[in-house]
């Protein structure tokens, strides 16, 4: 395993130790607005939203980190997203949304999300997300999408094809290989919604 990978299963960890608790009062909470940066970011329609007021409060949300000419673990992994999003079927955009990260938004422009959008047949419910560099880069740091050795964390080729997803108002955090079968990324999502099942509905 690779430190990155080592350093986001760390991550992963800390935040489901508790997935089993009931939603903890909100003054109290530790992932939520005191926690998620609020930062304006735009989608692949050119639309402003902010990062915790508009996409992850009071959903189940499902995360990656990507950019469009990425030849490496981008594509298998968006592809994946794709056959998960055909799985869960009209769950996506109604209680489930998915919001996948350009970690090169300087080339990454709203347009061209639109065309990779088109090319990755993303529908309804699913957002490819661009911003400000720096505003990128603190939602990779909260996601706990880094590496500990500065130099390979500076190579945005060595980003790990992890997918992160949670139901954020209860607190249930979660991930799993984005390299993995669709129908077992679809059923760890639906853990967040009711750790009891694991039955697509």
């Amino acid at each position: 395993m690779t430190r990155l990978a080592a350093c986001c299963v760390a991550v992963i960890a800390a935040c489901s130790a508790n997935t089993e608790r009931a939603a903890p009062a909100s003054q109290h909470r530790h992932y939520g607005r005191n926690y998620f940066p609020n930062v304006e970011l735009r989608t692949q329609d050119n639309r402003k939203v902010r990062f915790y007021d508009d996409l992850l409060k009071d959903k189940i949300v499902v995360l990656n980190l990507f950019y469009s000419h990425c030849t490496g673990s981008c594509p298998p992994v968006m592809h994946n997203l794709s056959r998960v999003q055909k799985i869960l079927k009209d769950r996506i955009g109604k209680d489930i949304f998915i919001y996948s990260i350009s970690i090169k938004p300087e080339e990454d422009t709203p347009e061209v999300l639109a065309e990779y959008a088109k090319f990755m047949d993303v529908g309804p419910g699913w957002y490819l997300l661009t911003g400000t560099p720096d505003d990128i880069e603190l939602i990779r740091h909260k996601l706990g999408y880094i590496d500990p050795d500065p130099k390979r964390d500076a190579d945005k080729s060595n980003h790990i094809g992890m997918v992160r997803y949670g139901n954020e108002p209860l607190e249930r955090w979660g991930a799993t290989p984005g390299f993995g079968k669709p129908e077992w990324i679809a059923r760890s999502i639906l853990f967040v919604d009711n750790p009891n099942t694991g039955v697509v509905r």
